[in-house]
């Protein structure tokens, strides 16, 4: 599979798409006006603690205070040594301590976002810090070393932790560390190198602390292309192809120091056309705003983000290719299972995801499906957790949601239908506009001043007022016995409209 990585630069927002086979698979996004904050490590301060919920609201220095939920507190990174509980089965606080142990009101605290702030709600908040490297993650508040699970060989995963622990023991470094997924068949080396690098990025984070008072930032995350060669490029990665000058070298610059190998696949973008469209980037990123998702099979998925879930709708669509339904059913589903992880990685979509596959009744195709679905999530970092069918047929899937939507970072809510994507038909306004006059009418009856109305509406309301439901106003108005006046407003939504009370003129003084 051959993998690319694109980065797109212009004085308002930076780009870096990852493409796998011409397809786009992932995007990150970054815009001038603010780019992701995770990883972002605060002095904050307590606000508010919430004993009922095991959660403090910490000011960090944001619109909106911090969620610190007492799970997220790593031992040791308050201060204070908490009890536990009694272990007993039916002790509440068995495994948990109680927050107001921990924390109190306008308490200092170092903290980290470990989900960007999302809609309404703040960033989500740890103490429990980390700091990553090429090859190499750092718990300052944790002492053990560990190996990602990605990492199978059970040789490999020895010699990464006793070398780790080797380089911590000769350089006393007390920092926990876990080798990233990259590390496999790093030197130690480059895990020297790693480890030295993140313990001075920790002693500077301390000194920081010491200098300022609450709310400060003291330790922000690498920009997004330097983040991305720490990150997502990987030994399968052929080509970064950058087409900004500056970027370029900067890029070139950290390559050189930290990633050598990949040093002759970094390019210069030279080309006139743009990077983007270049490689048909801009039609797959509008492609990733539509709801509707075409399979090649002729069916489809239809993908709906709520605040609750996301919720995938798999359906045959023209797919009438095979003999029997059940075979046109089942290649339609296995499809959609090789497609959905590379939708949700694109669109950056999490937290719980359900999918309604087109109901199957062979138990063997079941199995097939699920099995393609867990394959095409390798490679996510992510890491989503995949559920077997249930009772009615649905998947349920889990993925971790660290920074916002495409669709949410991209777009804002109608304001003609206020995000929901439907608005009032025509006849239902004219309803409610009949429904308005009559009652106005009834309240106004002993009004002399009053005269008559205007309907103020869009241009397919006034049309059925003229049309459908012209006897039913012609019949309120010999009713009334006031005039009604229609007018058309053009900018007015399709189910808009206003209703003004026209009353006479004032008699002029002679």
């Amino acid at each position: 599979m051959k993998s690319e990585l694109l980065i797109n630069v212009t004085p308002f927002e930076t780009r870096v798409a990852l493409v796998l086979d011409g397809l786009l698979h992932e995007l990150q996004i970054a815009r001038a006006s603010g780019g992701s904050l995770t990883g972002n490590i605060y002095l904050g301060r307590v606000e508010r603690i919430l004993p009922g919920m095991q959660a403090a609201f910490v000011a960090i220095g944001l619109d909106r205070p911090g969620f610190l939920h007492v799970r997220d507190i790593a031992p040791g990174s308050t201060g204070v040594t908490p009890a536990f509980g009694d272990g007993s089965a039916d002790s509440a606080d068995a495994l948990e301590p109680d927050i107001v142990e921990l924390l109190h009101e306008g308490q200092q605290i170092l903290v980290q976002i470990s989900k960007d702030p999302i809609g309404s709600k703040g960033a989500r908040l740890s103490t429990d810090l980390a700091l990553a490297s090429r090859y190499v993650v750092v718990m300052p508040f944790d002492s053990h070393v560990g190996v990602s699970q990605r990492i199978e060989a059970p040789d490999e995963r020895d010699r990464l932790r006793s070398t780790i622990e080797a380089i911590r023991s000769r350089e006393r470094i007390a920092l926990g560390a876990i080798a990233r997924t990259v590390a496999d068949g790093a030197s130690e080396s480059q895990l020297d190198m790693d480890l030295a690098y993140l313990a001075r990025v920790w002693e500077r984070v301390r000194q920081r602390r010491s200098e300022n008072r609450a709310p400060a930032l003291v330790y922000e995350e690498l920009p997004i292309q330097i983040r991305a060669m720490r990150d997502i490029v990987t030994a399968e990665v052929e080509a970064i192809t950058i087409d900004d000058d500056q970027t370029y070298e900067r890029v070139r610059r950290f390559v050189d120091e930290f990633l050598p190998e990949f040093s002759d696949r970094v390019h210069r973008h030279a080309e006139q056309r743009p990077l983007f469209e270049r490689y048909g980037m801009e039609d797959e990123i509008r492609r990733a705003l539509d709801a509707k998702v075409a399979l090649r099979c002729g069916g489809s998925l239809i993908i709906e983000q709520t605040e609750a879930m996301v919720t995938i709708d798999v359906n045959t669509g023209g797919n009438l290719g095979s003999r029997t339904l059940e075979d046109t059913v089942f290649r339609t589903n296995l499809e959609a299972a090789q497609v959905i992880p590379r939708q949700l990685r694109l669109r950056n979509l999490g937290g719980i995801i359900v999918v309604d596959f087109i109901d199957m009744h062979d138990e063997d195709h079941k199995r097939q499906v699920l099995r393609a679905l867990e394959k095409a999530c390798e490679g996510d970092s992510a890491r989503p957790r995949i559920e077997g069918f249930s009772a009615f047929g649905l998947v349920q899937m889990s993925r971790k949601r660290t920074r916002e939507s495409l669709i949410r970072q991209m777009c804002e809510p109608c304001s003609v239908c206020a995000g929901t994507g439907h608005v009032k038909s025509a006849e239902t306004a004219c309803v409610e506009i009949l429904r308005s006059l009559m009652y106005h009418t009834r309240q106004n009856v002993n009004a002399s001043k009053h005269t008559g109305f205007v309907v103020r509406a869009s241009q397919a309301v006034i049309d059925r007022l003229l049309d459908e439901d012209a006897p039913l106003l012609a019949t309120l108005k010999s009713g009334m016995e006031r005039a009604v006046r229609l007018q058309v407003e053009p900018c007015y939504g399709p189910g808009q409209f206003d209703l003004v009370s026209v009353s006479a003129a004032p008699p002029t003084a002679d």
